[in-house]
């Protein structure tokens, strides 16, 4: 699945505002930022993955096109998808991707996968 470049291009350059340790990798369909070794933001074709600290996790639901990441039919807690129709301006990504950044600093990178 393709992903939305044009919201890519957005997400990227918040990103690079602030964050030295970027790598994009394509997973989930679409295009993720890990930051620090960490995923942060994802970008699929109609909306965005969050990965968000759970003080702040009911509370982003309350958003308006804020819903549970559920992409594997299981509901990931911490994780959100937001429809691209509530990021038309550079304030309203700003703000979600900072949630996705502030949370980014405290939260565990995944454990390495053991080689076989």
């Amino acid at each position: 699945m393709p992903f939305n470049e044009q919201l890519a291009d957005r997400v990227r350059e918040l990103i690079a505002a602030t964050e030295k340790k970027v790598e994009e990798k394509r997973m989930f369909g679409g295009l993720c930022f890990m930051v620090n070794d960490k995923m942060c933001v994802g970008v699929e074709q109609e909306r965005l993955m969050l990965r968000i600290g759970p003080d702040v996790y009911e509370e982003a639901l309350e958003k308006e096109g804020c819903i549970p990441m559920d992409f594997t039919g299981k509901v990931m807690k911490g994780y959100v998808f937001v429809d691209q129709e509530v990021l038309t301006t550079k304030k309203q990504l700003s703000g979600w991707i900072k949630l996705a950044l502030d949370y980014n600093k405290i939260a565990k990178a995944a454990k390495p996968k053991k080689k076989k």
